[in-house]
């Protein structure tokens, strides 16, 4: 039976149905699994953003961005940009499928692995970089 609010058990199904828990042994591995998918998700949008933007100009210095030095390069970073984009999106739209199995520790788990990913990886250049995203005029 698939649930259609949120329920606390040691007993779900997440994503196949070769992936059950029936123990607790089985759904703490379910839920570690979780925090750390949710965390290299993270991962995968810090690299993406890195690579998008370049190599972080030291300070004092106006680099130009490492994607725009040559017309060879622009291409094997947009290449790689796109390979990030998609393995970020599949890896998104499983932890969303994850978390509509309404079980409670999923959902905690993925917003666990979400919040530890973002500090440890995305939270101080997100930091940095706001002023400069909000005076550019690009969508």
């Amino acid at each position: 039976m698939m649930h259609m609010t949120f329920y606390w058990s040691r007993q779900v199904t997440l994503l196949f149905t070769s992936w059950r828990t029936d123990s607790w042994p089985s759904y703490a591995l379910t839920l570690l699994a979780c925090v750390l998918a949710s965390a290299f998700y993270q991962y995968l949008e810090y690299v993406r953003y890195r690579v998008r933007r370049g190599r972080k100009p030291t300070e004092g210095t106006a680099e130009e961005p490492f994607l725009l030095r040559s017309k060879g390069a622009g291409m094997v970073g947009k290449i790689a940009g796109g390979v990030l984009f998609g393995l970020s999106s599949a890896l998104g739209y499983l932890l969303m499928l994850a978390v509509m199995s309404f079980n409670g520790g999923v959902f905690l788990a993925v917003i666990l692995g979400s919040t530890v990913g973002y500090l440890v990886f995305r939270g101080e250049d997100d930091d940095q970089t706001a002023g400069l995203n909000s005076t550019c005029a690009c969508a």
